[in-house]
């Protein structure tokens, strides 16, 4: 397949096509005009975007360290005013169809799409520094640049916020071309939290009513699915803090509970108790009940801990 090209150029920072604005009501058109303006002041290099500025730092020094990646790191990286930025032209990349979907329109779709949800640009600050914690990742800008569990996430959250401002035909194309592309396939109804992984992530499919929680983590081959006998609200509630191991499918309109985990091959049918761990086929609580953990970083969807005694995720 050819080769896309990017007709990004630095004056075009913070600016929305005018083909874009058809996509977004005019309330949303403006959110998005207000926000993506601001970013480039916000986001290049300030004091109060941590994780742009040390994923930046990375870049520069893997660029000093192997002049092949210079052009590559600069072009995705070093020449963008923001995250956000950084992110529509890597993604674009990732997801245009040369000759048919172009990746400068693209990369402003999404672009207007992360800013119409100002919540989208927190939560990939937050699911940065978690690959790189919990994957053994080493450094945020690898995370960024090949991960595709990452990058999955975050074409979801702009399919998800066109999805609720109204436009679904972009928001289905960014999500079947994500789904094409990454291997994960997430409605974009679904609504994700921040502080997530998706481990592995090749075969994870989120349906549409799902609910994420904020510092899970989703291993590969994972389905937050209904049963296909209902409508409606018919999919997982995630709580906070919850791991589920690899294979997994928890099917219906089922609650885990905060800190709950989900043994690997689990199918689970029913809900799962706070600080539970399920496992089998049907999936069924083993082991005492975990204390209630208060700081998020003891849940284990952070620590990633995948072990109960004798039985191991």
């Amino acid at each position: 397949m050819a080769a896309c090209v990017d007709k990004w150029h630095p004056t075009h920072a913070g600016r929305l096509t005018g083909a874009i604005y058809r996509y977004l009501p005019d309330g949303a058109t403006d959110r998005a005009v207000a926000a993506a303006a601001a970013a480039p002041a916000s986001a290049s290099g300030g004091d109060d975007d941590d994780v742009w500025d040390e994923l930046r730092a990375e870049a520069e020094a893997d660029g000093d360290a192997e002049p092949l990646l210079r052009k590559y790191y600069a072009d995705l990286v070093l020449s963008r005013p923001s995250l956000e930025a950084a992110l529509a032209a890597h993604l674009s990349a990732n997801v245009c169809v040369p000759g048919a979907l172009p990746q400068d329109a693209l990369r402003d779709l999404l672009a207007a799409a992360l800013a119409a949800r100002p919540e989208s640009g927190p939560a990939a600050r937050a699911d940065l520094p978690a690959a790189r914690d919990r994957d053994g990742c080493g450094r945020m800008v690898h995370c960024f640049l090949y991960y595709k569990g990452f990058l999955a996430l975050q074409a979801h959250r702009a399919a998800h916020g066109l999805w609720c401002e109204g436009p679904s035909a972009p928001a289905f194309l960014l999500q079947s071309r994500a789904s094409e592309v990454f291997g994960v396939d997430i409605h974009p109804g679904a609504r994700i939290g921040s502080g997530i992984l998706f481990d592995h992530a090749t075969g994870i499919v989120i349906g549409e009513t799902a609910v994420v929680g904020n510092d899970v983590s989703i291993l590969h081959g994972v389905t937050l699915g209904g049963t296909g006998k209902e409508s409606g609200d018919r999919h997982p509630k995630v709580g906070d803090g919850v791991l589920i191991g690899a294979g997994a499918s928890v099917l219906g309109n089922v609650r885990v509970g905060a800190g709950a985990k989900i043994g690997a091959g689990a199918v689970v049918l029913r809900d799962v108790p706070e600080g539970t761990t399920a496992v089998g086929n049907p999936a069924k609580a083993v082991g005492k009940k975990a204390a209630p953990q208060r700081r998020p970083e003891e849940q284990p969807g952070v620590t990633m801990e995948q072990g109960w005694s004798a039985y191991v995720i």
